[in-house]
Protein backbone atom coordinates (compact mmCIF):
# COMPACT_ATOMS: atom_id res chain seq x y z
CA UNK A 1 0.00 0.00 0.00
CA UNK A 2 1.07 3.51 -0.75
CA UNK A 3 2.64 4.98 2.25
CA UNK A 4 0.75 8.52 1.42
CA UNK A 5 -2.51 6.68 1.00
CA UNK A 6 -2.39 4.59 3.92
CA UNK A 7 -1.84 8.53 6.01
CA UNK A 8 -4.61 10.30 3.76
CA UNK A 9 -7.62 8.40 6.65
CA UNK A 10 -7.98 10.30 9.42
CA UNK A 11 -8.06 7.71 11.83
CA UNK A 12 -4.78 6.09 10.55
CA UNK A 13 -3.40 9.25 11.07
CA UNK A 14 -3.94 9.62 14.61
CA UNK A 15 -3.15 5.87 15.05
CA UNK A 16 0.43 7.12 14.19
CA UNK A 17 0.31 9.99 16.23
CA UNK A 18 -0.81 8.27 19.41
CA UNK A 19 1.77 5.27 18.89
CA UNK A 20 4.62 8.02 18.01
CA UNK A 21 3.82 10.08 21.22
CA UNK A 22 3.82 7.06 23.59
CA UNK A 23 6.72 5.19 21.87
CA UNK A 24 5.07 1.91 21.93
CA UNK A 25 1.29 0.77 22.03
CA UNK A 26 -0.66 -2.09 22.38
CA UNK A 27 -3.96 -2.52 20.32
CA UNK A 28 -6.25 -2.66 22.81
CA UNK A 29 -4.54 0.72 23.67
CA UNK A 30 -5.27 1.90 20.67
CA UNK A 31 -8.53 0.64 20.27
CA UNK A 32 -9.69 2.61 23.75
CA UNK A 33 -8.79 6.11 22.12
CA UNK A 34 -11.20 5.43 19.16
CA UNK A 35 -15.32 5.47 18.94
CA UNK A 36 -14.63 2.67 16.17
CA UNK A 37 -15.15 -1.13 16.51
CA UNK A 38 -11.92 -3.09 17.49
CA UNK A 39 -12.20 -4.94 14.18
CA UNK A 40 -12.50 -0.80 12.85
CA UNK A 41 -9.36 -0.40 14.59
CA UNK A 42 -7.78 -3.34 13.36
CA UNK A 43 -8.24 -3.10 9.98
CA UNK A 44 -6.35 0.42 10.04
CA UNK A 45 -3.44 -1.36 11.63
CA UNK A 46 -2.80 -3.95 9.26
CA UNK A 47 -3.57 -0.93 6.59
CA UNK A 48 -0.09 1.35 8.72
CA UNK A 49 1.38 -2.08 8.78
CA UNK A 50 1.40 -2.86 4.90
CA UNK A 51 2.42 0.45 4.00
CA UNK A 52 5.34 -0.44 6.90
CA UNK A 53 4.58 2.47 8.69
CA UNK A 54 4.48 0.81 12.10
CA UNK A 55 5.94 -2.75 13.32
CA UNK A 56 4.31 -5.24 15.29
CA UNK A 57 5.58 -7.53 17.87
CA UNK A 58 3.79 -9.83 19.55
CA UNK A 59 4.11 -9.94 23.23
CA UNK A 60 1.95 -12.84 24.96
CA UNK A 61 -1.76 -11.98 23.88
CA UNK A 62 -0.39 -8.57 23.08
CA UNK A 63 -0.05 -6.66 19.81
CA UNK A 64 2.31 -4.24 20.35
CA UNK A 65 2.54 -1.44 17.88
CA UNK A 66 5.62 1.13 16.66
CA UNK A 67 6.44 3.41 14.35
CA UNK A 68 8.82 1.88 11.61
CA UNK A 69 11.90 4.62 11.23
CA UNK A 70 12.70 3.80 7.93
CA UNK A 71 9.02 4.27 6.50
CA UNK A 72 7.96 7.50 7.88
CA UNK A 73 12.07 8.74 6.74
CA UNK A 74 11.08 7.58 3.18
CA UNK A 75 8.14 9.85 3.07
CA UNK A 76 10.24 12.44 4.74
CA UNK A 77 12.77 12.26 1.87
CA UNK A 78 10.10 12.60 -0.68
CA UNK A 79 8.72 15.68 0.79
CA UNK A 80 11.79 17.47 1.38
CA UNK A 81 12.37 17.11 -2.61
CA UNK A 82 8.90 18.59 -2.90
CA UNK A 83 9.76 21.54 -0.41
CA UNK A 84 13.08 21.85 -1.99
CA UNK A 85 11.57 22.12 -5.71
CA UNK A 86 8.98 23.87 -4.62
CA UNK A 87 11.53 26.96 -2.76
CA UNK A 88 13.54 27.07 -6.57
CA UNK A 89 10.32 27.67 -7.77
CA UNK A 90 9.08 30.29 -5.59
CA UNK A 91 12.72 31.92 -5.56
CA UNK A 92 12.95 32.21 -9.56
CA UNK A 93 9.48 33.79 -9.61
CA UNK A 94 10.49 36.06 -6.79
CA UNK A 95 13.88 37.07 -9.02
CA UNK A 96 11.63 37.59 -12.07
CA UNK A 97 9.21 39.43 -9.74
CA UNK A 98 11.83 41.62 -8.69
CA UNK A 99 13.42 41.87 -12.16
CA UNK A 100 10.37 43.28 -13.74
CA UNK A 101 9.60 45.10 -10.78
CA UNK A 102 12.10 47.65 -11.52
CA UNK A 103 11.95 47.72 -14.79
CA UNK A 104 8.23 49.40 -14.56
CA UNK A 105 10.28 51.72 -12.03
CA UNK A 106 12.49 52.66 -13.85
CA UNK A 107 10.16 53.77 -16.92
CA UNK A 108 8.30 56.34 -14.53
Amino acid sequence: MDRFAAVAEPNRRRMIELIAANGEMASTDISNEFDISAPAVSQHLKVLREAELVKMEKRAQQRIYSINPEGVDEMWEWLNQMRQFWNERFDALDALLLKEHKKLKGKK
